[in-house]
């Protein structure tokens, strides 16, 4: 899926602003045939949840609606029209009018609806969502409802961040060609000492010429090739390298005879990303992560993406001497992986798997733990589930060259039974995939070398580890005993009174 562009071939309407809004059971049995019966508004993009003084707003389990008018341009006769949802938490019914023209699952990769032939350029359209903040055992993250005495509605929830809701990301209308490229799948290496290869992969919606060309920082033309795949070399290439980000640009076209019938451009940054022995190798030269695990929650918009914070954050990161960050714990918003390949930060890629870990519930209620990995919990539909979080991850971030390894999941029970069951076909999915990059899992603190059942399946073992706060020092020499990296993805400190 391509992220939407305007290009000299496609045009795109930003949709952010102030919606209608209001919660499921306060506005009718059908709130989408209609003008939602509300006077609140709720800003998008923004998690919903701290916009209003109301403890019943921000305490919400279940549906809450999103509705605003739009006008489709009038110039767009002849082109697709194509809805986009940078992310809705957690699941999303979306409605064009009466009609329902998407529902998706997973809040925080993107989702499309095609509205071609459904709307007419120059009108307008009633636009109207639903979004659903409920978690259960077969969703990524998990969680758990249970019913109160006054028949509402309770969420528990495995993670210890909040759970924000809401319209977090920006929703776009958009216009391509009816002959249009769908996707384009970049790849690169450095051979013969420092000469670029950039291989590429198009798919378009039929068959159709196509070409590309590579330009540098310049406007220089470096390379270019034609057909649907193929592969550009680039003598002494400008490589991207943590703290000095390089980026070249693919332009893309599709034709027919000499008439573009497409375009779309892509930033593409040429490294090359291994694991050799213990050591994490960027352009074949030793990488040290020094970093954190982010979140993205902010005041009064929770989750939404801004691009002030965004700014504050980098410059935060390169004042502590920061060089990467993990997505902890899910995938953030691509603004933020679009401005760590323009700055050289280094990002693990993580799902939004965290919770997978029923110790925590135990911890929560003071109740003896549940297995994680059983029918009635952790089960094959989570499994199915999970497997769709890494194809919409790996799909939306594959051509970003700050991304270097993706993580599966964060502190699941790795040392319960079952656990290889689950992640090892997740696993695997990931290599497959994406072969280029390695993959991780971020080990709990329960889950040590003697009984861990994933790091043989990995490629980085990943730490969460609270030396003195939960537990004493750890056993130096049993880490020095394993073939592979061992990144602390998830320290902690704590300080006392001298």
């Amino acid at each position: 899926m391509l992220k939407p562009l305007a290009t000299a071939t496609r045009e795109l309407v930003n949709l952010d602003g102030l919606w209608l809004f209001g919660l499921d059971g306060t506005l009718g049995p059908e709130p989408w045939k209609s003008r939602l019966e509300t006077r609140l508004e709720a800003a998008v993009p923004a998690s919903y949840n701290d916009l209003f003084a109301e403890q019943k707003i921000r305490d919400h389990v279940g549906l809450a609606w999103y509705q605003r008018t739009v006008r489709v341009p009038r110039g767009w006769s002849d082109q697709r029209i194509v809805l986009r949802f940078d992310a809705a938490t957690h699941a999303a019914a979306v409605y064009v009018d009466d009609t329902l023209v998407a529902e998706h699952v997973g809040g925080y990769t993107p989702f499309e609806a095609d509205l071609t032939g459904l709307i007419a350029p120059g009108t307008e359209f009633r636009l109207t969502v639903a979004v659903d903040n409920r978690l259960t055992n077969i969703t990524i993250p998990p969680g758990k409802l249970t019913v109160g005495a006054d028949g509402q509605e309770r969420q528990t929830y495995f993670h210890d961040f909040y759970n924000y809701a809401g319209l977090a990301r920006s929703v776009w209308l958009y216009s391509t060609p009816r002959s249009h490229l769908t996707d384009i799948t970049v790849t690169t290496d450095v051979v013969d000492g420092g000469t670029g290869l950039v291989s590429y992969r198009l798919a378009t919606s039929e068959p159709a010429p196509a070409s590309v060309r590579l330009i540098d920082e310049t406007g220089n033309t470096v390379a270019s090739g034609e057909g649907h795949s193929g592969t550009l070399r680039v003598e002494d290439a400008v490589l991207w390298r943590p703290g000095a980000a390089y980026l070249y640009r693919l332009e893309v076209e599709i034709h027919d005879g000499w008439h573009v019938v497409d375009a779309y451009e892509l930033p593409v940054g040429i490294r090359t990303v291994a694991v050799q022995g213990e050591q994490f190798l960027i352009n074949g030269e030793p990488f040290y992560f020094t970093g954190f695990g982010k979140h993205e929650d902010t005041a009064i918009r929770g989750k939404g993406h801004d691009n002030a914070y965004l700014v504050h954050d980098f410059r935060l990161l390169d004042w502590t001497g920061a060089n990467s960050f993990r997505t902890s714990h899910y995938p953030y918003a691509e603004e933020v992986i679009e401005f760590a390949d323009r700055h050289g930060i280094v990002v693990i890629d993580e799902t939004a798997a965290v919770g997978l870990n029923l110790a925590v519930e135990a911890g929560l209620t003071g109740q003896p733990p549940r297995p994680t990995f059983s029918p009635e919990t952790i089960n094959d539909q989570t499994q199915a589930a999970h497997a769709q979080h890494l194809r919409e991850l790996i799909d939306r971030d594959k051509n970003h060259p700050s991304v270097v390894m993706w993580c599966v999941a964060n502190e699941p029970s790795s040392n319960e039974d079952g656990a290889r069951e689950y992640f090892e076909p997740l696993i695997k999915l990931t290599r497959e995939l994406d072969p280029t990059r390695p993959v991780t899992t971020t080990a709990v603190i329960f889950a040590t070398s003697e009984n861990d059942r994933l790091a043989d399946l990995v490629d980085v073992i990943s730490l969460n580890r609270y030396y003195g706060w939960y537990v004493a020092t750890g056993d130096l020499e049993t880490a020095r005993s394993s073939s592979r990296p061992i990144c602390a993805a998830g320290p902690r400190s704590t300080a006392s009174p001298s």
